[in-house]
């Protein structure tokens, strides 16, 4: 992953791809999504392709990085959980750099005299877990060493993302917490200084969230109300706002090349850094089911079931038929034509991937 936002260049990245035995009658939507893995028998294998292959068994969730593998894995039914990273070599062999244990399998405590016991096989099963957090409080995951990193059990919380130098966790009363590097405003505190524990964004309190996004150097929230907030770097439109760079592409005039302008091209209307967050009006006021974010671009699922993207275009991330990049949402023709009601989207760095269901009102 890139450390310097500028012009980042396109890396050859591991991609992986789970693969096991549902059971008769699966709802095939939960496998798309990759949600509650957890919760089907059979062995599970992480297929590795692309700069890294191989497999491992027993996998409930993994995360993969240009140099590190993590894995949460339960080797032996009936056996405390571990996560483990590994090199990303060629191919996956000998042992892992790295292995912590999850003493106990489930993700809550449980009241005195529940009878469970803390790396006991007889209570509760693994909890579904969605790395980097990890189903036991106290700490999480990052892909660079050191791959564990402490988390104040106190936050409780229900989700964690990881951006290029920051961190977004949202906590059981849907209260969001930033930290990390704040020099490009994806803190969201109004300032671009450094936060090195997790400190609450302060503009969000009062409002109930139900998911945090992060890309490179932007973040964003969805509310329950399926409000979207977006703030941090605004460089190539990914927040929403004008960016002078879209404004400025170049365009070939009678075989000059000359800069496009934006109304008068006054500085002041463009966007480079967003250290607050920003309420963001879809077009038509599209209520937001979910969203994610790629290094430089953003996508969101509305309640309706439409697609729309922004940002950086450059490899064709954002669906529309083209290169260019977009400061403004702009709704993905494709599955509308086709009758696709999207259901849900994951973005990679620089690509995007869409589960979309069939006649579906």
């Amino acid at each position: 992953m890139c450390t310097t936002p500028p012009q980042c260049t396109r890396p050859r990245r591991p991609s992986a791809v789970y693969s096991h035995t549902p059971p008769p009658g699966y709802n095939p939507q939960a496998l798309a999504l990759g949600e509650d893995v957890s919760s089907f028998p059979g062995d599970r294998r992480l297929v590795l392709s692309g700069s890294v292959n191989g497999q491992l068994s027993g996998c409930r969730d993994a995360m993969a990085s240009e140099q590190h593998v993590l894995v949460l894995r339960v080797e032996v039914e009936g056996t405390p959980a571990e996560v483990q990273a590994w090199a990303a070599a060629s191919e996956l062999q000998g042992e892992p750099l790295w292995t912590r244990k999850i003493l106990r399998q489930g993700g809550r405590k449980k009241d005195s005299g529940s009878g469970d016991q803390a790396g006991g096989h007889g209570g509760s099963p693994l909890d579904p877990a969605l790395l980097p957090l990890v189903p036991e409080p106290g700490w999480y995951v990052s892909p660079r060493q050191p791959f564990s990193q402490p988390l104040a059990p106190e936050l409780k919380a229900r989700q964690l993302v990881l951006g290029a130098e920051h961190a977004l966790l949202l906590d059981e009363t849907g209260q969001v917490y930033t930290w990390g590097t704040g020099r490009l405003g994806q803190l969201g505190h109004g300032a671009l200084e450094a936060e090195l524990e997790p400190r609450q964004v302060e503009a969000l309190q009062g409002l109930t969230m139900a998911q945090v996004a992060a890309g490179g150097w932007h973040s964003l929230c969805v509310s329950e109300a399926g409000d979207l907030y977006i703030w941090g770097w605004n460089e190539s439109g990914q927040l929403a706002l004008p960016s002078r760079a879209i404004a400025e592409r170049e365009k070939t005039v009678a075989g000059a090349k000359i800069p496009a302008t934006v109304g008068d091209g006054d500085p002041a209307q463009f966007i480079s850094i967003q250290p607050f967050p920003a309420f963001l009006d879809l077009p038509s006021g599209s209520e937001v089911s979910t969203a994610s974010c790629g290094s430089r671009h953003t996508a969101v699922v509305t309640r309706d079931g439409e697609l729309y993207t922004w940002g950086w275009g450059k490899y064709g991330q954002l669906g529309h038929k083209n290169t260019a990049s977009l400061d403004q949402p702009q709704r993905v023709d494709y599955f509308a034509d086709n009758l696709l009601h999207v259901e849900a989207v994951i973005c990679g760095p620089w690509n995007t991937y869409v589960y979309a269901v069939e006649g579906k009102n």
